[in-house]
């Protein structure tokens, strides 16, 4: 076998002596989350804007915009972006403009917070994902003695964690800085941010808001990586998938996640804006009340608006999120298909020596 380049294909990418390392992981997720950011935001900047012409997802102080890696909180009123934009009849309307008025790199208006804090939380989930795959995968193999195949509950259990840790992990951080943003603090000034919020909402205040997030991300990672898993079992993929199978994959995977998880992406919201108006966009934070209980809340919703309530913009939802998980887990498996082709060569450069 002369080709050395071809020598990748013959390997399974979870082999050890093959295996990507906790650093070429970080890369080749930080490179997805990157060109995730910036095909993402011009499109989520577009859709929030038509949304908050129209009322949606809107309170007196802020409104909610995500880019498809994560959530941000952003002010109303005279400086908000619902004040700048005229009025826009369409997708394409929109594009030219807000292009036209604030310039292109409006279009680009959320990328800053999407680099400082969604992109290295990112890179937290995928590489735990993929650290507490191998692992568990490491002692099914052993303790079944078998390498068929690999139970599907490996990939639901191992999404579900990754996330958990990454979302808790983000909490505090994103709220203190989205007030350090709403109150134009210096980095200096993080203490009486953190000060303010502690002596509002006692310590565990920090991480206001983490359950409903949990409760909407952590389902959504397992049957994210569950439904991918499975499609490459369907298909047969060992080895490293084509960019096309994973771009395909992402999209698909990512859909079946969005819809079923699209009833407590409502809740989210809800609670959200709620923190914004009383925690964070105000010059007095204000004690919040005890929140609802998810599913109590999903009642709720349900009394009021019906199936359709629970379901609310599942459309813009689907928009966002498939072509944000097709580029995010195409670029990572090019990543970490560049890797294992490097590290099989670097193993049978060492044997020839």
């Amino acid at each position: 076998m002369d080709s050395r380049g071809s020598l990748s294909t013959k390997y399974d990418i979870d082999d050890p002596r093959f295996r990507i390392h906790p650093s070429q992981q970080m890369v080749s997720a930080c490179s997805g989350a990157l060109l995730t950011s910036l095909f993402m935001t011009p499109l989520d900047v577009v859709k929030t804007r038509l949304q908050a012409q129209q009322k949606l997802l809107l309170s007196n102080k802020c409104f909610l915009y995500c880019n498809g890696l994560m959530d941000h909180l952003c002010p109303c009123g005279t400086n908000g972006i619902a004040s700048k934009t005229p009025h826009l009849s369409g997708t394409i309307d929109a594009f030219v403009k807000i292009s036209n008025s604030e310039g292109v790199r409006a279009l680009w208006s959320g990328l800053s917070p999407t680099l400082v804090l969604a992109v290295p939380t990112t890179v937290i989930y995928f590489v735990a994902y993929e650290q507490l795959r191998v692992r568990a995968k490491d002692m099914y193999i052993q303790y079944k003695s078998s390498t068929t195949s690999t139970p599907w509950w490996i990939a639901l259990g191992a999404g579900s964690v990754a996330r958990t840790i990454a979302a808790t992990i983000v909490s505090p951080l994103e709220l203190v800085r989205t007030k350090m943003q709403s109150q134009k603090l210096s980095y200096l000034e993080v203490g009486q941010a953190l000060r303010s919020m502690i002596n509002t909402q006692g310590i565990l205040g920090l991480w206001t808001g983490l359950r409903p997030t949990l409760m909407r991300d952590v389902p959504f990672s397992g049957i994210y990586w569950t439904s991918y898993e499975s499609l490459k079992a369907i298909w047969n993929v060992t080895g490293s998938p084509t960019f096309t199978f994973s771009f395909i994959g992402g999209a698909i995977s990512g859909s079946i996640a969005a819809i079923i998880t699209t009833p407590f992406d409502v809740v989210k919201t809800h609670r959200q804006i709620e923190v914004g108006e009383k925690l964070i966009y105000t010059d007095a934070p204000k004690k919040l009340p005890k929140s609802e209980s998810v599913f109590p809340a999903l009642g709720k919703i349900y009394q009021l608006h019906g199936i359709r309530g629970l379901f609310a913009g599942i459309i813009p939802r689907l928009v966002k999120v498939a072509p944000a998980c097709a580029i995010m887990l195409s670029s990572f498996e090019y990543g970490k298909a560049f890797f294992h082709k490097y590290n099989v060569n670097q193993f049978h450069k060492k044997t020839l020596e």
